[in-house]
């Protein structure tokens, strides 16, 4: 019930303080799984998303954060669970699998997840190379993949800032894209595949492109 009553609350609060400009909910459908694979620009972004879609968004979060002692910590995984988190295991490779079998999770029950493919946010703003695991998300569960450009949040959350400040931000989702089971290389279809959907968001964003992958990974 408190998750409920939290969620119920924080989307008028959200769009009262942020005033969000949203484009394209159109492009996200009612119903069944889909993917929401966004940039990355601040800590703010995986809450907002859940916020504005026009439906529940679940994405991943740190199963420290849901057990956090006292009231603050009820509080918080309260917060989270109204959102839509759901606890994944910290660590490297075994944490990266739990994480993208939760999805699958997801995305098979008929849900909405969200993702950042770029794994970082970008501390300069510019658009990095996506990791396959969306690719491999699209494929395994055979649901669309819709990209979203968050722009303005870096503003509302800037790095190194606890909390998020009053602001416009504009969330923009494109149409969908539709990845067949490929009949080649897996890995070469994966890879391809999530190309294809950065330069998705890299059109809806207007972001620079960066080259390579963004190795900052301590810390969102």
């Amino acid at each position: 019930m408190l998750p409920e009553l939290i969620r119920a609350l924080l989307v008028p609060v959200s769009r009262v303080a942020f005033r969000p400009i949203v484009e394209g909910r159109e492009h996200v459908p009612p119903a069944g799984p889909v993917i929401l694979a966004a940039n990355h620009l601040s800590f703010v972004d995986s809450f907002l998303i859940p916020l504005i879609a026009p439906r529940p968004v679940a994405f991943l979060a740190k199963s420290e954060y849901f057990t956090g002692p006292g009231v603050r910590g009820r509080l918080v995984a309260a917060t989270l669970r109204g959102l839509g988190a759901v606890a994944v295991p910290r660590g490297e490779h075994r944490a990266a699998q739990a994480a993208l079998e939760t999805a699958l999770g997801v995305l098979d029950s008929g849900g909405a997840f969200g993702i950042h493919p770029e794994g970082s946010r970008s501390r300069d703003g510019r658009l990095y190379r996506g990791r396959t695991g969306v690719a491999w998300l699209a494929l395994a569960s055979a649901a669309p993949v819709v990209p979203v450009a968050l722009l303005g949040t870096e503003r509302i959350q800037p790095v190194g800032a606890r909390l998020p400040r009053p602001g416009r931000v504009t969330v923009r989702f494109g149409a969908p894209l539709h990845f067949a089971t490929p009949a080649g290389s897996a890995a070469r279809a994966r890879r391809a595949a999530t190309d294809e959907i950065m330069a998705a968001i890299a059109g809806l964003s207007g972001q620079e492109v960066a080259d390579g992958y963004n190795e900052l990974s301590a810390g969102r």
